[in-house]
């Protein structure tokens, strides 16, 4: 597999990168030998001592704790047990840092404008929320849910309930009340935080009765505390109580930290919910201390220095992945708002005036600054910029160009895949390896990806399963409520029993980098060729006609199936795509990736149905077209647009497309 070369390792990053210097200690410390900038030599001394390496980390990042002597108790998948005489608290390696008056929090807000927290500040206000969930009755193990949005005192109750050992959960305001409900009451909460509202773009989104439909659909919640985000200075609602309450009385003693077992639940993170319950998944105080040390200590080189933002609602597993900027001693720019209003440049102009060193967000926002013809490397000061990272989908080759050509020649794009899951990437970008065109630069450190067929056996240059075959410590301690682990087991190990099935389609090739083409469950396999979603996406939506585009396969036993693409086309228009732009998506897929994969069906609709964090829900469109209610397929209120499928539904039906039909052949 051949790609463009677009950005390569400094000759002095084994030296100048946290990665090449843990590189050199490990080496030396172990005897190694490891040649200077040698990436793949220390991952495969990762996988193959992942004690050692673990260990390591542990040393190299001087986490806060009492580790103890055993590192693993057992290498059985599920149910290893990482440091299981450890003795941790998140919060207490996030706030050891002694930065003083330098921002610890930057806060920019389309409802109030820029906020800018300082360590020291920080340090004051967790301890003042700590005090105030006391006063509360929080002890560890309690949950505390947050309905709230990115802004600082979100980041500061978390640390507050973490340092107390409690058990954190959120979703983004912009949730409804059902979502809401389908996901906090699993855990029964004894605190609610919540909004009274917010600004997205221009436009006032009230959620007082949001807030009231919640307290009355959570039994459990003792009392509700609401930040006056909105409206400033009003009184909260009858029965609640205000923000300022809870931070009433500085704290009588210093900040506290309770140490909690390695695997004591930190927070409580949710699946898409798109079919049944969303899985509450739990992860643990020292599972995500130690992955993100290294994900985001390692990988992505973070450190005192640096100003990291990654755009995310506090329904994404990305906000607790921004919020652990913090461990490093990072500055961390959290934003609040539509990020297209008024443009696609408002991220930029961000970056640009808080001087961030280190910038992610979604593919899609890339592609969409890309086809609206963005150069904000131009328009906007952005040399501060070190580091771009993308998740959320695959970004394709036309993506990779684009950063490099608009954004910045000299900086790391670090194109990631992970989940909610592990709260974490498995692939990504390094300081030590080049980027090239449309491909995810390694894999990561101790995390033993590979790529198996369907009988189990490991594929390279070939698309796989992307399976994880070694324990990692951010694996979930479990799903909350799961007592017997049948669901886990489930949901990871039933197909390659005691190996981690992650979902996604990879390739990996000899040099270690690799490709993502989307969901394993939504590949479109005809005549026995076999394409993921996001190569059919990259050739789909470089249409400039096309906004958006989601598609699917219906099988049929005796024949080809049916493919089916729904498209959200600029001008708004829907039904019928126009015989000239179908014959143009056709001739594109036709000739760049497969004949066989040329839709038989083309219809505009106004929104292509996603989760609130954007995934597609090409599983739900498969099951509606196969004559399955919308509302049993996927919850409205865990959408992006809830009216989205079922007015793809209608607009499907309209065309008397409902289930598996004779094919078309198209020359």
């Amino acid at each position: 597999m051949t790609a463009e070369l677009l950005w390569s390792p400094g000759v002095d990053a084994p030296s100048t990168t946290r990665i090449g210097r843990f590189a050199a200690w490990v080496s030396a410390r172990h005897g190694l030998g490891f040649p200077p900038g040698d990436y793949e030599a220390l991952r495969r001394w990762s996988i193959g001592d992942i004690e050692a390496f673990w260990t390591a980390v542990w040393e190299h990042f001087d986490v806060v704790g009492r580790r103890g002597e055993n590192v693993l108790d057992g290498r059985e998948l599920p149910g290893a047990r990482w440091f299981p005489e450890a003795r941790v608290n998140y919060a207490e390696h996030a706030l050891r840092h002694d930065g003083g008056d330098v921002p610890a929090l930057i806060g920019r807000s389309q409802t109030r404008g820029d906020i800018v927290v300082s360590w020291e500040e920080l340090r004051a206000r967790v301890a003042a929320c700590r005090a105030g969930l006391e006063r509360l009755g929080v002890t560890a193990g309690d949950r505390v849910a947050a309905y709230l949005p990115n802004v600082p005192e979100t980041a500061v109750a978390f640390l507050a309930a973490a340092s107390l050992g409690a058990v954190w959960t959120t979703c983004a305001p912009e949730f409804g009340v059902q979502a809401v409900l389908d996901r906090f009451g699993q855990i029964e909460p004894t605190v609610l935080l919540a909004v009274d509202g917010y600004r997205y773009g221009s436009r006032e989104v009230d959620r007082t009765a949001e807030v009231t439909a919640l307290r009355a659909g959570l039994p459990t919640v003792r009392t509700t505390v609401v930040l006056d985000h909105l409206r400033p200075g009003d009184a909260p609602p009858d029965g609640t109580m205000a923000w300022s309450m809870l931070m009433a009385e500085p704290a009588s003693r210093d900040l506290e930290f309770v140490r909690v077992p390695f695997d004591h639940p930190l927070y409580v993170l949710y699946s898409s919910g798109t079919t049944g319950l969303p899985k509450p998944i739990v992860h643990g105080h020292g599972g995500v201390l130690l992955e993100h040390l290294k994900v985001l200590g390692l990988h992505a080189d973070l450190g005192p220095a640096d100003r990291f933002t990654w755009f995310t609602t506090t329904g994404w597993m990305m906000w607790n992945y921004l919020v652990s900027g913090l461990l490093l001693g990072s500055t961390v720019v959290v934003f609040d708002g539509d990020p297209g209003h008024p443009d696609l440049s408002v991220l930029w102009q961000m970056a640009d005036e808080l001087d961030v060193t280190w910038f992610g967000a979604g593919a899609p926002f890339y592609m969409g600054c890309r086809k609206a013809g963005l150069a904000p490397g131009r328009d906007h000061d952005l040399s501060a910029i070190r580091a771009v990272g993308s998740t959320g989908a695959p970004l394709p080759p036309e993506g990779f160009r684009w950063v490099y050509e608009a954004v910045g020649r000299d900086l790391l794009l670090s194109s990631i895949s992970g989940g909610t899951d592990v709260c974490s990437a498995f692939v990504g970008g390094c300081p030590l390896v080049p980027v090239w065109s449309g491909r995810i630069s390694c894999r990561y450190l101790a995390a033993d990806v590979r790529a198996f067929d369907a009988s189990g056996r490991e594929v390279f240059d070939e698309q796989g399963e992307l399976v994880i075959t070694q324990p990692m410590p951010s694996m979930p301690v479990g799903f909350w409520g799961d007592d017997d682990g049948s669901r886990y087991r489930a949901a990871y190990f039933d197909t390659f029993p005691g190996v981690w099935r992650h979902g996604d389609w990879i390739e990996i090739a000899d040099d270690g980098s690799c490709v993502i083409s989307g969901r394993s469950d939504a590949t479109l396999n005809r005549g026995g060729v076999r394409i993921g979603t996001a190569e059919l996406y990259r050739v789909i939506e470089d249409q400039p006609e096309i906004a958006d585009s989601l598609i699917v396969h219906l099988e049929d036993a005796d024949g080809p199936g049916r493919i089916v693409l729904f498209a959200v086309l600029e001008d708004g228009r829907v039904g019928v795509v126009d015989d000239e732009l179908a014959g143009r998506v056709r001739a594109a897929i036709r000739t760049t990736l497969s004949p066989r994969h040329v839709p038989d069906e083309m219809l505009a609709v106004p929104a292509i149905p996603t989760t609130l964090s954007g995934k597609k829900l090409e599983l739900p469109v498969k099951k509606v077209l196969r004559g399955a209610a919308p509302d049993t397929v996927a919850s409205p209120e865990a959408l992006r647009d809830p009216t989205a499928l079922a007015t793809l539904a209608e607009i499907a039906r309209a065309q008397g497309l409902s289930g598996p039909l004779p094919v078309t052949e198209h020359p």
